[in-house]
């Protein structure tokens, strides 16, 4: 592992920094404020190659990994376009399939992945499990040559974007005992519903409750095998974490930037605020915090395309941990540097305080990622 990024991966950054300038936070908040979506930057940054970039060349895509991804939805985020679909469509979704779909759920989806033809929401949440994903009661059962899917998920981004949604499931396998499965489920199909969910968050990307009401799917809705959901669902979710983490650091660079931009111009005492240390310190904390941050994500990302998973799990909590940790710092640091005006709608600060307080909460908690370290990092007995 290098502590310098390839030429390559440099490229690309400028490249993506080049196309989020073209739109920018004026974009942004003007799609999120008036109920609108990204979809102008969504299609030039599919047609351009990046939303496919960690998509198998033979599928179309650039033939790279999570980091290559993660590069790209951090420089988004950075130049005022945090993505929040690119987390969960290429990122989650299209890993799962290009790991474990069938030939023929590769050959029908990877490609649209790769073009950012098709996008795809991630349906894990249940309004009764919260982060216990072993109590999820969303089940699907046999029913002929098919499946028949029945309950009920929360707080699932995107859904009124997506073609598809991938939800988890539980099978029963000739034991009868459950387990997770994953399946693909078209937003068209009969039985299928959401309702929005009203957040404070300002964000083109909504919220929702999904309804399954006995909805059929054919045997190969599936994805994989029948035995492998719990393996699949892992390999989702440290792809996952690594991108949030991405997308905070992203967000905390764009909070610092405008906040030092800021303490450089804004004269008070006939000095730049910069120039005094209650201002200086805590922005030059918040730049060492988010480095930091920035290296764990790129070693979690490393480690995930090296192919060592459990590496990767350990990483990609501590990053997604870390990076949400930095940028509400970064935020809340950038607010209080503009004083009034980082509350205002011109300066665009503070609407990044809902998003990154957002991110301690999910995709994982602060408090579950602490349980998985102190239990598998440090050995300590499970708390939970």
């Amino acid at each position: 592992m290098s502590f310098v990024e390839s030429e390559e991966r440099r490229a690309l950054r400028e490249a993506v920094a080049e196309l989020g300038a073209k739109y920018g936070p004026a974009y942004y908040a003007e799609k999120a404020r008036s109920g609108g979506k990204t979809r102008e930057l969504w299609a030039e940054a599919g047609r351009l190659g990046y939303l496919g970039v960690n998509v198998p060349e033979e599928y179309g895509g650039g033939g790279g990994g999570i980091g290559d991804l993660a590069a790209v939805c951090e420089e988004l985020a950075a130049a005022g376009c945090p993505l929040l679909l690119m987390v969960v469509s290429p990122a989650i979704c299209a890993t799962i399939i290009s790991r474990f779909g069938t030939a023929e759920q590769k050959e029908h989806w990877l490609p649209r992945f790769a073009d950012g033809s098709v996008t795809m929401a991630f349906a894990i949440t249940e309004p009764d499990a919260g982060s216990n994903s072993h109590r999820i009661t969303t089940t699907a059962r046999r029913d002929g040559d098919g499946w028949v899917l029945t309950g009920q998920k929360t707080f699932i981004s995107g859904v009124d974007e997506a073609d598809a949604v991938m939800v988890v499931g539980r099978t029963q396998d000739q034991k009868g005992a459950l387990r997770p499965s994953l399946f693909i489920v078209p937003t068209d199909a009969p039985g299928f519903a959401y309702t929005p969910i009203e957040m404070e968050i300002v964000s083109p990307e909504k919220q929702f409750v999904l309804h399954l009401d006995e909805v059929r799917l054919p045997y190969e809705a599936l994805v994989g095998d029948e035995d492998g959901g719990l393996l699949q669902l892992f390999a989702g979710l440290n792809p996952e974490r690594i991108m949030a983490a991405a997308m905070g650091a992203g967000i905390g660079r764009l909070a610092l930037g405008k906040a030092v931009a800021y303490a450089k111009e804004r004269q008070v005492f006939r000095a730049p605020i910069g120039a005094h240390q209650g201002i200086a310190h805590p922005l030059a904390q918040a730049k060492i915090e988010l480095e930091l941050a920035r290296l764990m994500g790129q070693k979690a990302a490393w480690l995930y395309d090296q192919g060592d998973d459990e590496g990767a799990g350990e990483a990609a909590n501590m990053a997604k941990y870390a990076a949400a940790e930095a940028a509400v710092r970064c935020v809340d640091q950038a607010i209080q540097t503009h004083g009034g005006n980082g509350l205002t709608v011109e300066y665009g600060v503070g609407m990044l305080a809902g998003m990154v307080r957002l991110m301690r909460i999910a995709p994982v908690s602060r408090e579950m990622v602490l349980n998985y370290v102190a239990q598998h990092s440090l050995g300590l007995p499970k708390s939970y």
